[in-house]
C-alpha cells in the first residue's frame, strides 16, 4: 500500500497561497501533511489543523513567537524524529542536521526545491509556498511504496496560478 505525504515549507504567512496549496492537497487525497517551518502565523497553523489530516510541523527561524501554540498544534523543535507507517523521518527547518539517520530527511529554509537519494536516505526540500524567491508556489507530494519513493513536485505559477507537475522516482 502506498503512503501519500504532502511536504510544504516556508509559507511565511502568505495565507492565500497556503489555502491554494491546501486545497490542492485535499484534491489529491494526501494522508499526511509535513510543514518544514517558517509558518509565521498561528492562523496558518489553524488552516493546516483544520484539514483533518494527520500533520506535523517544525519551528522555523521566523516562528519563535508560535512557541505558546505548541501544546495546541503539532509543532515541534528541530530536528523532529517521527515515523509514518514503516518509514522513519527527520524534519527540520534549518539544514543543520543533514546526517542520514532516517529513511527520509525533510528540510526547508533555503526556499529551493531539492532532492537526493544516497541509496539509504531520501533528502528533500519542497521549496517555498510564499513565492518570495521566485514566481512559484511550491509543494511536494511524496508517495512511498515498498519498492520506491515517488516525488511529485508541484508548483503554481504566481501570475496565472496554473498548476505544473514534475515526477522523480528513486528505487529503494
Amino acid at each position: 500500500m502506498n503512503t501519500k505525504i504532502a511536504i510544504i515549507s516556508d509559507s511565511h504567512g502568505k495565507r492565500e497561497y497556503l489555502k491554494l496549496v491546501l486545497n490542492e492537497l485535499r484534491n489529491q487525497n494526501v494522508q499526511y501533511i509535513l510543514h518544514a517551518g517558517d509558518i509565521c502565523k498561528g492562523e496558518d497553523l489553524e488552516l493546516i489543523h483544520n484539514m483533518k489530516v494527520p500533520y506535523t510541523s517544525v519551528f522555523g527561524n521566523n516562528d519563535n513567537h508560535l512557541l505558546s501554540l505548541s501544546n495546541h498544534y503539532n509543532i515541534k523543535k528541530e530536528p523532529s524524529y517521527f515515523k509514518i507507517n514503516n518509514t522513519t523521518f527527520k524534519m527540520m527547518h534549518l539544514p543543520f542536521y543533514m546526517t542520514p539517520d532516517s529513511d527520509v530527511v525533510v528540510y526547508g529554509h533555503t526556499h529551493i526545491f531539492e532532492h537526493s537519494f544516497n541509496g539509504k536516505t531520501l533528502f528533500i526540500n519542497p521549496g517555498e509556498v510564499c513565492a518570495r524567491e521566485k514566481q512559484k508556489i511550491e509543494f511536494v507530494i511524496l508517495e512511498i511504496s515498498d519498492k520506491q519513493y515517488k516525488i511529485l513536485y508541484n508548483y503554481f505559477t504566481k501570475d496565472d496560478l496554473v498548476l505544473h507537475k514534475e515526477e522523480y522516482i528513486y528505487e529503494k
